[in-house]
């Protein structure tokens, strides 16, 4: 049904003291959770990286930019990596999908416990000789007020960011989605203290998208009073670029020597896609081509 199909809005309002990115992301959490066997947990930690990721990829201009989200902690799960392109495709991975812990002290799913104490790396790879890398600690492992931190910080851009995901009993995803509110220079203070009393009345995003409302109705609930103006609706999706080809260059860039050891041992080799967890075969026959194809 289309009206299921993942997509994110993008807004302004006070005239253009606010953008605003809102996203309904159930389906590409669903189909990350399905492709990495993921606990609750981690499918909540991970839902929402890749929520935070879709959008903050649709906020970049260029059509080869990329953006990586990447969070290492010293708690069970590890670290997360997501990456996200400008057109709202999205992927990404938790180091330890496997991680199960109690609910924390509220009875919700524990990302914070998850994560722990760690480090939030944001990466932009816009063109340039050096990508742009940003980090700022964990400042509660909940993902979302860490992302608030890190704007508040790295780029100084006041910021309201919201992400949720909502378990079904099965442990599928039943809904996740977020939102992701900036102040731009020349906001009037009269402006912020209404949008913080809004911003207040919200329990949560995915109590929000339960109830039936759109990305638009969440935003309109929250910056309708501002002259809410909708720009652009990016469909999202959890999408992997890679191909047998891209794994073959990894494995010509290995060197002759480490393929000249799987060779030797007579036996075909199975690569996984870390993002998708797509598996790659290769044969004896088809190693020893690439290994005469390695310049090294």
């Amino acid at each position: 049904m289309i009206k299921d199909r993942d997509y994110i809005i993008r807004a302004t309002a006070a005239d253009g003291q606010i953008r605003a990115f809102a996203a309904t992301t159930r389906g590409l959490v669903e189909q990350a959770r399905s492709a990495h066997n993921t606990s609750p947990v981690a499918t909540a930690a991970l839902g929402r990286l890749l929520t935070a990721g879709a959008m903050m990829g649709v906020m970049m201009k260029g059509e080869k930019d990329l953006l990586t989200l990447r969070i290492e902690g010293d708690g069970p799960i590890e670290g997360l990596t997501v990456t996200a392109d400008s057109a709202g495709n999205v992927k990404g991975y938790a180091f330890n999908p496997s991680v199960m812990l109690p609910p924390n002290a509220k009875g919700k799913l524990d990302v914070g416990g998850a994560l722990g104490v760690g480090v939030l790396s944001v990466i932009k790879d816009i063109g340039l000789k050096e990508p742009y890398v940003g980090q700022t600690i964990l400042v509660g492992g909940e993902i979302a007020e860490d992302l608030t931190y890190y704007y508040a910080t790295s780029e100084q851009t006041p910021s309201s960011v919201a992400l949720g995901v909502l378990m079904n009993k099965d442990n599928t995803v039943r809904q996740a989605g977020g939102f992701i509110i900036q102040l731009l220079p020349g906001a009037s203070d009269e402006m912020i203290d209404k949008l913080e009393k809004k911003l207040g009345e919200i329990t949560s995003i995915t109590s929000l998208l339960d109830e039936g409302n759109t990305p638009e109705m969440i935003l309109d609930h929250i910056l309708g009073e501002f002259g809410l103006e909708i720009m652009d609706k990016v469909p999202a999706e959890f999408t992997c670029n890679c191909t047998k080809e891209r794994v073959e260059k990894a494995l010509i860039s290995i060197g002759k020597k480490e393929l000249n050891e799987m060779i030797d041992e007579g036996e075909s080799i199975e690569v996984n896609c870390h993002f998708c967890s797509r598996h790659y075969n290769f044969s004896v026959e088809e190693l020893t081509d690439i290994r005469d194809r390695a310049v090294r």
